[in-house]
């Protein structure tokens, strides 16, 4: 469970988050939506304790993560962006992940499902940038936590990686655990989503289903739902 309560956050003049107040009890798939600047990525790193809050309160499964850093052990993340060390290969980085988290992980299974094996001894630097990011899905999936981050999983994916990537995502919604994913492949999120959470100018604009959001909305259409949340018109 994640409970944020009038969660605030500054960077100078900028005021990025104004008072979340978000609760996440129900299992399953939770998309968080909302356009540049709307406070995604920082309500997330906030969820990560790597953006510490000017105010509020963030809990997971009842306990502040407010100078408590081994909640971050419930929680397997996928950023948006991967840096990589670019002199590693892709097994010395696994290894080196499994090693930090000192767990074992089920990594074998996602090389083969990826079909990474061929990289395995090749340097992180050399690879594409959908291998890169079949091998960031394999960091972010192969530890059994009961919190799933995923920021832009799609990007850089094959047709066949990303229908492997969605039967991954179902299994561990099987397993009765919370996945937040942030996505702008607004087909990905109707197939996968639960719940969407929509951000606008650091607030929660919207909470609920897709279908509510379409009657909210009025519209039959996902997108232009989201649109119409953006414009306050019917598109």
């Amino acid at each position: 469970m994640i409970q944020i309560e009038q969660l605030h956050k500054r960077f100078g003049k900028n005021q990025v988050l104004k008072g979340i107040d978000l609760s996440i009890t129900q299992k399953g798939i939770v998309a968080i939506l909302g356009p540049n600047g709307s406070g995604k990525t920082t309500l997330i790193k906030a969820i990560l304790g790597m953006v510490i809050p000017n105010k509020g309160k963030l809990l997971v499964d009842n306990v502040s993560i407010k100078k408590n850093w081994k909640y971050r052990d419930q929680i397997d993340y996928l950023p948006q962006i991967a840096n990589f060390p670019p002199n590693l290969t892709v097994k010395e980085l696994i290894a080196m992940i499994k090693d930090v988290r000192n767990r074992a992980g089920e990594d074998e299974k996602l090389i083969k499902l990826f079909k990474l094996e061929p990289f395995l001894s090749k340097k992180l630097n050399t690879l594409s940038g959908g291998t890169k990011q079949k091998v960031n899905l394999v960091l972010s999936l192969m530890f059994d936590s009961p919190i799933i981050i995923l920021d832009e999983p799609t990007s850089g994916l094959d047709p066949i990686a990303l229908i492997h990537l969605k039967e991954l995502i179902k299994e561990e919604k099987a397993k009765g655990k919370i996945i937040l994913i942030t996505s702008h492949i607004m087909s990905f999120v109707e197939e996968m989503a639960d719940e969407i959470v929509f951000l606008l100018e650091g607030k929660v604009y919207f909470k609920g289903n897709i279908n509510e959001l379409k009657l909210q909305t009025k519209t039959a259409n996902f997108e232009h739902a989201i649109a119409n949340l953006l414009t306050q018109e019917d598109v």
